[in-house]
């Protein structure tokens, strides 16, 4: 691939033009009509309502806990997961409509995606929220068929999207009653993401997006007993969000596209241009951010478009269509990856701290391969060897310790 002058980061996804890859999920980030039209001012292509319900409901709080590091309150915390309790919108959908409809004229060239959710015994519910905001002016629709708390226990959420058959019934449904795209939303709380995905694309489904957060418990006060977060005395399991998900999303991601063959929303985990380069190496067409936007505000698209403007103008990616999937086709199955391949340790002593660590791990939770000279620099024996890698992964210095190929391997 040869570059053209600047790389160009405009996409089509399901025949709607997006200026950039980059759109805000449906989440906190876009909680208000006003909200999504700040972040539009700032750069970002598209949003996804918060999801749309006909009933209105009731938040608890607080709604969220967060996983950190170092976590130490002598040092500055880095956020890199949340939990959340949230639930949908609670703002009138008659409002909603209404905004939708300012949005779609005010900003033309941006992408407004309404998030609906409903439960499966309600088609006709489906149909007409559907129906509503296609004439308010939504682009596309989102179907929340995924989120993993509060609303399952009604039928809705990941009720839904854990069932292949339900997941089906309620994309067919909505695709139709309207005529503009449909994107089915994946839960990760299942065994087998690529059935759900199958299941909505037979029945109509123009895309897929994935994923929501994954089911979790972020931890316990250990003072009080109760766990986080605590909710006059109580709590109830969350969704887990932000970085740490995203190797789940990657593989995610990876599974659909190998299942199915229509546009993919990648989300989970994306704070950077870097993550957002996996992603659509990954075979994402367009990239949904939440929890990064929540601890730095929607100026964080300036970094990623030109992050990632600058990574295809250096590899040489004319566009968005370039990128997606091509780390995707060098997936195989772990039995057809190759056995005579060989690597083995090697550390730069220039680098080493002398902090034990490989020597710890290798001899407590591998092969022995590693011993320390009297100055404690740690000696690779290369016949116990076998490149797994755990020296380098635990080394807390970046490039110290290398996995070197075997001649010959």
């Amino acid at each position: 691939m040869k570059i053209s002058g600047e790389s160009d980061l405009s996409i089509d996804f399901c025949g709607i033009k997006f200026k950039n890859p980059f759109v805000l999920s449906s989440s906190p980030p876009t909680t208000t009509g006003e909200m999504i039209k700040r972040a539009f001012d700032a750069g970002w292509a598209g949003a996804v309502t918060k999801t749309l319900v006909r009933e209105e409901i009731v938040n608890v709080k607080p709604r969220f806990a967060s996983l950190a590091f170092p976590g130490s309150p002598e040092e500055p915390k880095k956020i890199y997961a949340f939990e959340n309790i949230e639930l949908v919108t609670d703002r009138p959908f008659s409002v909603w409509l209404e905004e939708i409809e300012d949005i779609r004229k005010s900003y033309s060239d941006h992408v407004i995606i309404a998030s609906l959710m409903d439960d499966a015994s309600h088609p006709e519910g489906w149909k007409e929220m559907a129906k509503k905001v296609e004439g308010a002016g939504a682009h596309m629709i989102e179907l929340n068929m995924s989120c993993p708390h509060g609303m399952p226990e009604k039928g809705m959420g990941s009720a839904i999207g854990q069932n292949p058959k339900l997941a089906g019934k309620v994309t067919k449904w909505v695709a139709d009653a309207v005529k503009i795209p449909i994107i089915s939303k994946m839960t990760p709380n299942v065994t087998d993401i690529s059935e759900p995905a199958r299941a909505c694309v037979e029945n109509g489904a123009s895309a897929i997006s994935a994923i929501n957060t994954v089911g979790a418990i972020m931890g316990v006060d250990l003072d009080t007993f109760v766990p986080k977060p605590a909710v006059a005395g109580y709590s109830a399991h969350g969704g887990l969000s932000g970085m740490a998900i995203k190797p789940i999303a990657l593989k995610a991601i990876a599974t659909i596209r190998e299942a199915v063959d229509i546009p993919i929303s990648g989300i989970g985990g994306i704070a950077t241009w870097e993550d957002a380069s996996e992603f659509l190496l990954m075979g994402a067409s367009t990239l949904q951010l939440c929890t990064e936007v929540m601890v730095r505000g929607y100026g964080i698209i300036e970094d990623l478009n030109d992050g990632l403007s600058n990574y295809m103008e250096e590899h040489g990616f004319a566009s968005i269509n370039d990128m997606v999937g091509v780390a995707q086709r060098k997936m195989r199955a772990l039995s057809d990856l190759s056995k005579e391949y060989k690597v083995v340790s090697s550390v730069k002593e220039s680098k080493c701290v002398k902090c034990d660590i490989c020597y710890i791990s290798c001899n407590d939770a591998g092969y022995q391969a590693i011993s320390l000279r009297e100055d404690r620099i740690p000696i690779i024996d290369e016949e116990k060897c076998t490149g797994c890698s755990l020296c380098y992964q635990v080394c807390p210095v970046w490039d110290c310790v290398a996995m070197k190929e075997v001649s010959g391997g």
